[in-house]
């Protein structure tokens, strides 16, 4: 999907997009600006909107108002979660991640791309298909560049095998 059809897709979608740096907020809402959206800055704000509100996804930063605890959150009402992340950036927050729940983990590096990322989410739920499915193939030469190379996932062999087949492997 190229960035035209994901703006088309996610237009007037419902999101809420939570992170402690404004200029980020500010970022994701000039992206994002054909959806619906709601912005929050801390966990307190953030969380009251996750217990009140429905949403067809939702952005979550992991640093600096406790994402992973918001995840939680998100995945109990159903919301489709995603995270994103320039702190927490590793194997471990990863496999955090998606053991917790979140459909993708998108390095804030890859910013720009969130409409697409967003709408594989989307369309992946809407196929009945797993949201990670599209992960390997939109992140992996990334994560093999910031993970030192393509066997970065050896070091954690079992997680990969367990869930193989939920991920899209070249």
């Amino acid at each position: 999907m190229d960035d035209m059809k994901a703006e088309k897709y996610l237009k007037g979608k419902r999101i809420l997009i939570v992170d402690d740096e404004e200029d980020i907020l500010e970022t994701l809402s000039e992206l994002l600006m054909e959806c619906r959206l709601d912005r929050a800055t801390c966990f307190e704000d953030a969380n009251a909107l996750l217990k009140n509100g429905y949403y067809d996804i939702v952005v979550l930063d992991i640093m600096g108002v406790n994402g992973h605890d918001l995840l939680e959150t998100a995945v109990k009402r159903g919301f489709p979660t995603v995270m994103l992340t320039a702190h927490a950036l590793t194997e471990e927050d990863l496999q955090k991640s998606f053991h917790g729940g979140a459909s993708y983990y998108i390095p804030k590096d890859q910013i720009k791309d969130i409409p697409v990322f967003l709408a594989d989410v989307l369309k992946a739920i809407e196929n009945d298909k797993n949201p990670w499915s599209k992960w390997f193939d939109r992140l992996g030469g990334f994560f093999d560049r910031k993970f030192g190379g393509t066997d970065w996932h050896e070091k954690e062999k079992r997680f990969w095998e367990e869930n193989r087949k939920k991920f899209y492997w070249r």
